[in-house]
């Protein structure tokens, strides 16, 4: 199964979450500095995955950035800073968030609890409550487990779809040297009215 620490977050864990990457995100783009997570609730010292989600919320809401990963061997509250740090870089999504976009990003964090490997991952996957991560020939890419309820995808969309943000042909799914990897976890983002987080 997983090598990650079974870890379920309370509501005020995840919405201390998103509060975490917001901050490490204001840090990050305002001073390039690097968030310390401080003193932690206890759930932030499992070593779990994490992944951090930027849309903005102007226009068409599209993708500022996204980073993480399932695997976890860094204490959660670390490795949220380190996903919100490398999701709001170049890296991510090309271009860099500048300081007037700030006010105008949703940031939603993942915290993973579980993953498996599968061969069959259209019988295996429960869409949103998996997650999906490919792996093939050196590349890589992972999406959200809210992203087909979201966008209404079927199973088959839904791999294809992380194929294409791999890079990988849109069938890669179906080869025998691709590894699948299906993840669990826990959703929070911040409201787009600016309320209170909400658990997804």
């Amino acid at each position: 199964m997983s090598e990650a620490q079974t870890v379920h977050l309370t509501y005020d864990d995840g919405a201390r979450a998103v509060e975490l990457a917001r901050e490490s995100v204001e840090s990050y783009v305002l001073h390039g500095q690097r968030e310390q997570p401080g003193s932690m609730r206890d759930a932030f010292y499992a070593r779990t995955g994490a992944f951090v989600r930027i849309k903005s919320t102007r226009g068409r809401g599209r993708l500022r950035g996204c980073a993480g990963a399932y695997r976890g061997k860094d204490q959660l509250g670390h490795a949220i800073v380190d996903a919100a740090i490398k999701a709001a870089s170049g890296d991510s999504c090309q271009t860099e968030i500048e300081a007037p976009e700030l006010p105008n990003l949703n940031i939603s964090v993942c915290i993973v609890n579980n993953y498996t490997l599968t061969n069959d991952p259209v019988a295996d996957i429960e869409l949103g409550t998996h997650g999906v991560a490919i792996d093939a020939g050196g590349t890589h890419g992972w999406m959200y487990p809210t992203l087909p309820i979201e966008l209404g995808w079927s199973k088959e969309e839904f791999l294809t779809n992380a194929c294409r943000k791999a890079g990988l042909s849109p069938l890669a799914w179906q080869d025998e040297d691709t590894m699948i990897t299906l993840f669990e976890g826990q959703v929070f983002r911040e409201r787009d009215d600016g309320g209170s987080v909400e658990a997804l």
